[in-house]
């Protein structure tokens, strides 16, 4: 059986540019039929975003900024007017101060660790509430991860323990929403040259790494996270949920 996702309507967060995993989602999802509504955080990424937002017809294309509520209430206003009703959501934000994500753990300053659950973590929650108003007849909710919630990566810093927090909520919120048939899973990639992946000292060396040592040695790629989400939104994983998917080339089994 061939996945298909005609008639399926979702929103994806957190696209800035054409080599982010957002756009990766967006680009695949949209291939298989897929009616998609795109966000962007920052308004400086807008000229870039745009042309992606055109490429794939997006019904909705706007900015949300997740630290503020009304705003956020705004974008599933338009998702109403233009869409009706939600099938999916993929969750593709993340970020912390530059100075709080390149010093140690214990140094993180209070409003660097604060902005960075915000956005990383608490949009989460604050989009699994709003979305889960659209989803009538259930769907799917896929947040983004990363293998340092589980272990030390060097220079992954202060998002390695707001991953795990991120990862932690997946199976909270699967179990809040299962009622409704709404299923949370999260995708945790290997490392792939994103810009977001850019401000993370010796990220290069990381991908390398992957390459080198994984057991399938291949080259991570955007469109590889947006097949594992595609998986994820349809009905051949109608009894997944709480679950994080590892699309690492098999880097999390090896020590």
């Amino acid at each position: 059986m061939l996945l298909k996702l005609q008639g399926k309507k979702g929103l994806i967060l957190g696209v800035a540019n054409d080599q982010s995993i957002a756009w990766g989602c967006a680009k695949v999802l949209h291939g298989l039929g897929a009616e998609i509504c795109l966000t962007y955080g920052n308004p400086k990424t807008r000229n870039y975003t745009e042309k992606l937002a055109d490429q794939i017809h997006a019904p909705v294309f706007t900015q949300m900024n997740t630290s503020n509520p009304e705003q956020v209430e705004e974008v599933f206003g338009l998702i109403k007017e233009q869409c009706g009703t939600l099938d999916f959501i993929i969750h593709s934000i993340a970020f912390c101060p530059a100075a709080d994500l390149h010093g140690p753990v214990s140094e993180v300053t209070r409003n660097g660790f604060a902005s960075a659950v915000d956005i990383s973590w608490y949009s989460l929650m604050l989009v699994a509430r709003q979305g889960a108003k659209f989803m009538k007849n259930g769907g799917s909710i896929t947040a983004m991860s990363y293998y340092g919630s589980q272990k030390v990566i060097q220079n992954y810093n202060i998002m390695g323990p707001i991953k795990a927090a991120l990862e932690s909520s997946v199976r909270y919120l699967a179990v809040e929403l299962g009622e409704k048939n709404i299923r949370v899973n999260a995708i945790s990639p290997g490392p792939i040259a994103t810009r977001a992946a850019s401000g993370i000292s010796g990220f290069d060396k990381l991908i390398a790494d992957n390459e080198a040592r994984s057991p399938l040695k291949e080259k991570l790629t955007i469109e590889d996270i947006g097949q594992s989400s595609a998986f994820l939104i349809s009905d051949m994983s109608k009894r997944i949920t709480g679950q994080v998917l590892y699309v690492d080339n098999g880097m999390s089994i090896i020590g």
